[in-house]
């Protein structure tokens, strides 16, 4: 199974902004963006040439390390995206956030999506109450996804249930009390706030 395994906290750099990889440690000062806003490497520090073709790219890389996929896994996304009627962009966007393990992430239930993602393969997710291990399972409009027994009783999962002050997005209701998730509409635009500027990645894969 690939995925990268390098420090997480360099992608911040790389892009010139913070991608809260890290959950709580993004949100304090011992964010390397707080002492380093420039990209990694000798030349971090020179001058770039923000031409077109680099701007886009760059925003298709924050959008893909945002959602922590490979870019193989993001062409697929973006395949299906321009197969359904609508706007591309905005189908993109809205693929990504009925990922489960983004699902779970907004719901508070994990403090960042890489912990997510790891939830979710440990087997700790349900979903219409069978067990999901992939991540990138879609959910669909009335879903409901929850966490498992053994899951609930879990340090990390009930820290992050009493800690964590994260704004739930309107298209999704939880129940901290029953560790469930319903999935009441499907996202508009409007309604997701992951600061990505999505034309810029259809412009770049449609050349």
């Amino acid at each position: 199974m690939a995925r990268y395994t390098g420090p997480v906290c360099r992608l911040c750099r790389r892009e010139r902004t913070k991608l809260f990889l890290k959950g709580a440690k993004c949100d304090s000062m011992r964010c390397p963006m707080e002492k380093r806003p420039y990209p990694p490497g000798m030349h971090g520090r020179g001058r770039i040439r923000d031409s077109e073709y680099l701007v886009q790219l760059r925003e298709k890389q924050k959008t893909r390390r945002i959602y922590g996929l490979l870019e193989k896994q993001f062409r697929s996304v973006y395949a299906e995206a321009t197969r359904r009627p609508g706007i591309t962009g905005e189908n993109l966007l809205q693929l990504l956030e009925l990922r489960v393990d983004n699902i779970v992430f907004r719901s508070g239930f994990a403090a960042s999506r890489n912990q997510a993602r790891q939830f979710v393969r440990h087997g700790h997710v349900n979903v219409n109450g069978k067990r999901v291990t992939i991540p990138s399972y879609t959910v669909r409009k009335g879903d409901v996804v929850t966490l498992r027994t053994k899951a609930t009783g879990m340090i990390v999962v009930r820290h992050n249930v009493d800690t964590i002050d994260r704004q739930i997005p309107a298209w999704i209701d939880v129940s901290s009390n029953e560790h469930s998730i319903t999935i009441r509409e499907l996202p508009i635009r409007e309604q997701i706030d992951t600061l990505v500027k999505e034309q810029l990645i259809v412009e770049l894969y449609s050349k």
